[in-house]
C-alpha cells in the first residue's frame, strides 16, 4: 500500500529526514515512535502528501503521488488518504454530521450519498445519538471519533493519525485505541500511527522507532 524509499528532508542547514524506506502492506497497522523532534511528523506529512521530500520516492496505493501536482493531488489526497490529528480539527458552527460529510462534497459526492455514508460511519463509531450536536456539546473522546468518521468518508487507502490519542483521560484512549483495529477489521483499513503511548505501540502489526531521522 504503501511504499517510500530514500526520504529526504531538510529545512535550512537542519537534515530532517536521512533517508527513510518504509514498506507498508494492505490492512498493516504500523507505529511510529520516538522523542520530539526525531522527524516523526514530517515523515507522516511527506507520507500524507502535505509536504513534498527533497530526495526520494513514494507509491501509495500503486500511485506516484510526487508526480502529482496542484488539482491532482489535492483530489488524490481527498479521496485516497484520511488524517487524524491530536487536536480534531472540526470545524465549530457545524454538526458531527456535517463535519464528517464535507470532504465527501470536496470529492463531489451527492448531498444524498453523503449524508447516508456519514450516518453509517458516526454510527459504526457509535455516535447515532449524537449526529446533530455540534463539538462543543461532545466529550474529547466523541470528538475524535467524530474526526475519524470525518477521515474514513471517502473510503481513503491510507488512515494517517497523529498523536490521536495525547489529549483523552485512560478509559477514552483504551477505546480509541482498539477502534483502530476494528476499523481495519471492517473496512480492510491501512493505519499508520504517530505515536507516544507504549500502549498503543504494542498493539499494531509493527512498531517503529525514530532517532535522528533514520529508523533503528
Amino acid at each position: 500500500m504503501i511504499q517510500a524509499k530514500g526520504i529526504e528532508k531538510s529545512f535550512g542547514s537542519l537534515k530532517v529526514l536521512k533517508g527513510i524506506d518504509l514498506s507498508v502492506a494492505k490492512s498493516e497497522v504500523v507505529s511510529i515512535m520516538g522523542a520530539s523532534g526525531a522527524g516523526k511528523t514530517t515523515l507522516l506529512q511527506i507520507l500524507g502528501t502535505l509536504s513534498t521530500p527533497d530526495h526520494g520516492s513514494l507509491i501509495i496505493d500503486g500511485t506516484d503521488v510526487l508526480s502529482l501536482k496542484g488539482d491532482a493531488l489535492s483530489d488524490f489526497r481527498n479521496r485516497r488518504i484520511g488524517f487524524v490529528f491530536q487536536f480534531h480539527h472540526l470545524l465549530p458552527e457545524f454538526t458531527a454530521l456535517e463535519n464528517v460529510m464535507i470532504p465527501a462534497f470536496i470529492a463531489g459526492r451527492s448531498r444524498k450519498d453523503a449524508e447516508s455514508a456519514a450516518k453509517g460511519l458516526l454510527a459504526d463509531l457509535g455516535l447515532s445519538e449524537r449526529m446533530e450536536h455540534k463539538p462543543s456539546q461532545l466529550s474529547g473522546g466523541e470528538q475524535q471519533r467524530v474526526a475519524i468518521a470525518r477521515a474514513l468518508i471517502n473510503n481513503p487507502a491510507v488512515l494517517f493519525a497523529d498523536e490521536p490519542s495525547g489529549n483523552l483521560d485512560s478509559k477514552t484512549k483504551e477505546e480509541l485505541h482498539n477502534l483502530f483495529f476494528e476499523l481495519r477489521e471492517k473496512y480492510g483499513q491501512t493505519i499508520i500511527i504517530v505515536t507516544h503511548d507504549p500502549d498503543l505501540a504494542k498493539m499494531c502489526d509493527r512498531s517503529l522507532y525514530m532517532v535522528d531521522g533514520v529508523f533503528v
